[in-house]
């Protein structure tokens, strides 16, 4: 594709008089989408938003792409889903909603550890469902370790569940993790086909995950009640009640049901859930009586930023043509067989956003299930379940596996317990292997007995 606006914007090689051929912009696009993710993975030396918006500039001063190609390549769609999501959980945040949440939950509890465990994974995965999975570790995670610590146990064991209850629960829904919005927007699907396509599959994954995580726990002795249920009488007797603004609560609860509404009949009419969420999170903040300025403070701008960069990164990729070619070989590796398709997609996808973060890998793996589409049209709408399946529930491998958990491990050092790479591993990864496993062998299996994707 060529920019009509070229002339105007010489490149930094223009003006050294250096022109590449075709053959050496693809290796420069490669190698540039290569260091991008090597920074990525040393998050310890730079931080992944940065890296991202690094490779983005390195993209547009060798001249892969105009500014005028770079912003197009930005699929604000998900941007948009983003944005909207964060802004409406800040407002449920700020009616105390989350709070009063958490306290009821600590009295179902009874301070018994096979509660806490089991309540916390629950809610976890019911709200990384509907609200995104970062978001909803970021209230999550403080409030567990607040509890379990109050109760004289160790919250290690217990924020990994969180981890793996969020990125399983995650995976049910177009909104629940990130890898699926960029699958929505990528592959144009809606929420129901997320609900009927993916869902099922995710939530077995999440009933066998925390019942493995329990039984894990159980073995490892972190289940022993000894004590508890006397600091729980200690901690509900502290007088300092959960402030809640019940107006505001309303108004946001309400504004979201009518989002999730929205999402579930706005596809087929048109309305991407990109602009339904931006809608009805500007319509909230008409309504509520909070300055938007101090909510905008509260949206996680590095991770739409980090988006952003990567979708440049990637765009420079498709724009030399990489992900066209990488299609073709997929196309003849499957041979029109779209169930050996699933295992490779699925399997591949799980095993690499084990090790590298399943967000720019799902990024470049949409892309190439796009051209695919080109070829196999909708025939090959399972490989997208597949993928999302893989990327998310792959997600729990390893500590870098999903942006969630980098974000608990982060909570948990500020908290004071910090969480290694290996002592995560020894939780989540034999868990990720089963559960991603089973939901991959039943989709298809599904598959296999009835031609369909669900």
């Amino acid at each position: 594709m060529t920019d009509p606006h070229a002339a105007d914007h010489p490149t930094l090689l223009d003006t050294l008089g250096v022109t590449l051929s075709d053959t050496t912009m693809t290796a420069v696009a490669i190698a540039l989408f290569v260091l991008t993710y090597a920074l990525i993975l040393m998050e310890k030396f730079v931080h992944r938003t940065v890296a991202a918006l690094l490779g983005a500039c390195a993209v547009m001063i060798v001249g892969l792409l105009s500014p005028d190609q770079a912003w197009g390549s930005i699929d604000f769609n998900t941007i948009f889903l983003l944005f909207g999501m964060m802004n409406i959980v800040n407002v449920l945040s700020r009616s105390g909603f989350f709070d009063l949440v958490a306290r009821r939950a600590m009295l179902y509890t009874r301070g018994e550890p096979v509660r806490v465990l089991w309540t916390f994974s629950v809610l976890t995965a019911v709200f990384s469902a509907f609200l995104d999975n970062v978001t909803t570790v970021l209230f999550m995670a403080p409030v567990v370790v607040t509890v379990v610590t109050r109760l004289g146990l160790k919250p290690i064991p217990y924020l990994i569940a969180v981890i793996l209850a969020s990125n399983t629960g995650g995976t049910a829904t177009l909104v629940g993790d990130p890898p699926n919005i960029i699958i929505g927007s990528v592959a144009g699907k809606g929420f129901g086909d997320f609900l009927v396509n993916v869902a099922p599959y995710a939530v077995v994954a999440t009933i066998v995950g925390i019942a493995l995580m329990h039984v894990l726990m159980r073995w490892r002795g972190h289940l022993n009640a000894a004590g508890s249920t006397e600091r729980l009488q200690q901690v509900l007797a502290d007088p300092t009640p959960v402030r809640t603004n019940p107006k505001l609560m309303r108004q946001a609860l309400a504004v979201f049901a009518v989002t999730l509404l929205l999402f579930m009949v706005g596809h087929p009419i048109g309305l991407e859930a990109g602009l339904v969420a931006l809608t009805t999170s500007t319509f909230l903040l008409l309504i509520a009586d909070l300055s938007p300025v101090e909510l905008f403070e509260q949206v996680e701008w590095a991770t739409l930023l980090f988006f952003m960069g990567l979708f440049i990164v990637v765009g420079a990729l498709e724009h030399v043509g990489v992900f066209g070619r990488v299609a073709t070989a997929l196309t003849t590796a499957i041979d029109g067989d779209i169930g050996l398709g699933i295992l490779l997609v699925g399997v591949s996808s799980a095993i690499i956003s084990g090790f590298v973060d399943n967000i720019p890998f799902t990024i470049s793996m949409a892309s190439v299930l796009r051209e695919l589409q080109g070829t196999l049209g909708t025939a090959m709408d399972p490989l997208w379940w597949a993928l999302s399946l893989g990327a998310c529930l792959g997600g729990n491998l390893t500590l870098i596996g999903a942006s969630a958990n980098i974000v608990v491990s982060d909570i948990a050092a500020r908290e004071g317990h910090p969480l290694s790479f290996g002592r995560f591993m020894t939780y989540a990864t034999p868990i990720a292997v089963v559960t991603t496993t089973l939901a991959l062998g039943l989709y298809y299996v599904v598959f296999t007995l009835t031609g369909a994707g669900g």
